[in-house]
């Protein structure tokens, strides 16, 4: 089995170099990393008969947790100001890019992306996730700029919240490490509707689960919060849900209609449901009623 204290450890100590880490970002990383990776554990034996990779190596592990951790820092660079502007601009370029941050104090970046080029089963994957980080980090920046600006629609802001959920850099990742080919796959129409079906069902999910606590910190780059603003007698629980159910019954049909090689359909389902399994166990984030930190 994982041995998750150890694997944590190495999360915290990594982050370490990096200004502005929290315990939060390791602990948030490792809880959903192991909520991942035991959903397709079988999936991942299949699949090691053809790639070598180890569904348990520990290596392999800590740099998918770092990667989550690394989600997470960045989500809080630009939600809470952890950094200054132009360290973060440093910073996602460096990230984008795969090459050292010019500024001390982010040497963490460096070291993360050198060891997933190093790791990358197929190199085509690690090119794919440089991709995934620019895009994410403009949706980030996006998504800071126009909070509270009242400038989009909820069409526009659920377009950018498909690429600021980040699923497709925890995807592309678990490929890189595993060797699960998404390059080839996103050449498919239907797994590309199924990655923007699960991202919206995502952002939907995480935007519900931190409503409250994002109203409580004035944080308005939220599809709940941006409806109540321009809409405020509008039931928004109840149509997000709906929402939700909506993209859910279509990503059961692509997934029906399809047929994706291991590790992907139990991937893919562990996305979906993450909502009722991660967000339960990590109520510190999403929360504002909550005192105290977060226990693995």
């Amino acid at each position: 089995m994982i041995q998750i204290e150890r694997v944590l450890q190495q999360v915290l100590e990594w982050g370490r170099s990096l200004i502005g880490f929290a315990d939060e970002h390791a602990v948030e990383a490792v809880r959903g990393g192991q909520y991942i990776l035991q959903r397709i554990h079988p999936s991942l034996c299949e699949t090691s008969a053809r790639t070598g990779r180890d569904p348990l190596d520990e290596t392999l592990i800590v740099a998918f947790c770092r990667e989550l951790a690394l989600l997470f820092w960045l989500d809080d660079c630009n939600d809470l100001d952890l950094i200054a502007p132009e360290q973060l601009a440093a910073v996602e370029q460096a990230l984008g890019q795969g090459v050292p941050c010019m500024l001390p104090g982010f040497e963490g970046c460096a070291v993360l992306r050198s060891s997933l080029a190093a790791l990358a089963y197929n190199r085509r994957d690690y090119t794919q996730l440089l991709d995934d980080t620019r895009r994410y980090c403009a949706a980030l920046r996006s998504g800071h700029a126009q909070a509270g600006g009242g400038g989009w629609s909820y069409a526009e802001y659920l377009h950018n919240g498909i690429d600021s959920i980040a699923y497709a850099n925890v995807l592309s990742c678990l490929s890189l490490l595993w060797g699960l080919d998404i390059v080839a796959l996103r050449a498919r129409p239907a797994f590309r509707q199924v990655l923007r079906l699960i991202s919206v069902i995502g952002r939907l999910q995480n935007d519900l689960h931190g409503r409250d606590k994002d109203q409580s910190a004035g944080e308005a780059d939220n599809a709940a919060i941006l409806l109540l603003q321009r809409y405020p007698a509008m039931p928004v629980v109840e149509f997000l849900d709906d929402e939700l159910a909506g993209h859910a019954r279509m990503l059961q049909r692509v997934m029906e209609e399809e047929c994706f090689p291991a590790p992907w359909g139990p991937l893919i389902e562990a996305m979906v449901t993450i909502r009722a399994q991660y967000y339960q166990t990590s109520i510190a984030r999403y929360r504002s009623d909550i005192a105290g930190g977060v226990s693995l």
